[in-house]
């Protein structure tokens, strides 16, 4: 099977995420609860079709990719997101970007996009 050459393949968007919590949620209990969130309000099509992916996350910061089209998508999960495992988490977007490069140097590092 061949390769997809650049012009053909899917564009991706890269967005920023503000995590403040109660308590520190694990990767994987995040994870779940966007695709919860995201499979409750657009569907399980909508889902797969968002091309959801967690690239980082460390507990008050995460990178989360999908495609342009689904973006407005991912964001209403991403808002709809108010608790995992009973413990309140409030999940911001703070930034859009189209590399991975540029949303870390932007976002990652900023001292004040979280409360303290």
């Amino acid at each position: 099977m061949k390769i997809l050459p650049p012009t053909l393949r899917e564009k991706k968007r890269y967005l920023a995420l503000e995590v403040v919590s109660e308590t520190h949620a694990s990767r994987n209990q995040f994870l779940k609860e966007l695709q919860y969130s995201i499979a409750s309000l657009v569907g399980d099509v909508g889902l797969s079709e968002s091309g959801l992916r967690l690239l980082y996350f460390d507990g008050r910061f995460a990178i989360v990719r999908c495609i342009p089209k689904k973006t407005w998508v991912v964001r209403a999960g991403i808002a709809a997101i108010t608790d995992i495992n009973k413990k309140r988490i409030t999940v911001r977007v703070i930034g859009i970007g189209g590399t991975v490069r540029s949303v870390t140097e932007k976002y990652k590092d900023r001292k004040n996009y979280a409360l303290p």
